[in-house]
């Protein structure tokens, strides 16, 4: 015989702009939820629904679907989405929640997700991550096989890229453990040239990815094959994805930029031996991690979530009450 919730699952809108790196924080977040309180997920697109600074600031929500139920839960991510997220932030019974430090008072909406790195104290609505919200599960088990993945990024406002020591370091690996295989893949910001020199190490032990062609379960399976991973630490969501899968993770050496908040945030990673330093690569091939905890911002955030607003006596809308679009 069932039990009787106490409560309805709650139902959560998540605002995206679609950048791919705010859609996968809300997407790691937002399946946590899911699994953890039942939660209905719907998506809603901020660039289909113009919102002028008044209805911002006056908390005056734009006319949406009519047939999106009406929200226990909005989470945004991504300054574009903003707008939007303070016009409904009146909404009878719904709460509101932005992932990243935003550029308006957090006063104005009921919590916020915020890594470390953005030097922002945690308090009882706000909660801070080390690193980013991604959609990578841990790994229950680490494969025994050679495999190795690669991930490379490209130039960013807070490391020196140079294409030759990037090349020279992924090469220096590969010479030195000649019985792995490699999987390497660029991204949509690693240099022309670059990539034409990686494509030339294609062989039998040697397979490059074209970044343009690979499918959206395409990290998550090669993660799960891997036995080392490499990043380019010019990337916070890349480092992230690779130290939460529990796969050991070493950093490609670039030099730093000062005062970049995501250098900042990698060497927080460094120093809790979520991953490890390219001086450390014998350690990372030789499968020591560094660390007895697992890196999981997105469970570790979805329980927040719970126990913030879904838990007995959070003030949750109760079982029966009726849901009305405002």
């Amino acid at each position: 015989m069932a039990t009787n919730r106490a409560s309805p699952a709650p139902v959560i809108w998540l605002l995206t702009d679609n950048k791919p790196g705010h859609r996968n924080q809300l997407k790691g977040l937002g399946n946590r939820l899911r699994v953890k309180a039942g939660a209905s997920l719907f998506w809603i697109d901020a660039h289909d629904t113009s919102v002028p600074l008044w209805r911002a600031l006056l908390a005056i929500p734009p006319a949406l679907d009519k047939a999106l139920p009406h929200p226990d839960l909005i989470i945004a991510a991504g300054t574009s989405t903003h707008r939007l997220l303070l016009s409904l932030r009146r909404l009878r019974n719904a709460k509101t929640l932005v992932i990243m430090k935003p550029g308006f008072p957090r006063t104005w909406i009921n919590g916020s997700i915020i890594p470390a790195h953005d030097g922002i104290a945690q308090s009882r609505d706000t909660l801070i991550t080390e690193g980013v919200i991604n959609t990578v599960t841990p790994l229950a088990r680490i494969t025994d096989k050679p495999e190795a993945l690669l991930l490379l990024g490209g130039p960013s406002p807070h490391f020196d890229w140079d294409d030759d020591v990037v090349f020279g370091q992924v090469t220096n690996l590969i010479g030195e453990y000649p019985q792995w295989r490699w999987t390497i893949s660029g991204s949509r910001r690693t240099p022309d040239a670059l990539r034409a020199r990686l494509d030339e190490l294609s062989g039998p032990r040697i397979t490059v990815a074209d970044p343009d062609r690979t499918h959206e379960d395409w990290l998550s399976h090669h993660v799960a094959a891997s036995r080392a991973i490499w990043v380019t630490p010019d990337s916070m969501s890349m480092v992230c994805e690779a130290a939460t899968s529990g796969v050991p993770t070493g950093l490609f050496q670039l030099s730093e930029r000062s005062d970049s908040r995501v250098v900042s945030g990698v060497q927080r990673l460094l120093k809790a031996g979520y991953v490890a330093r390219w001086s450390d690569h014998a350690a990372v091939m030789g499968g020591k991690t560094g660390h007895e905890t697992s890196l999981w911002e997105a469970d570790r955030a979805a329980d927040w979530v719970i126990h913030r607003w879904f838990s007995p006596g959070s003030g949750k809308m109760k079982k029966g009450q009726k849901r009305t679009t405002t």
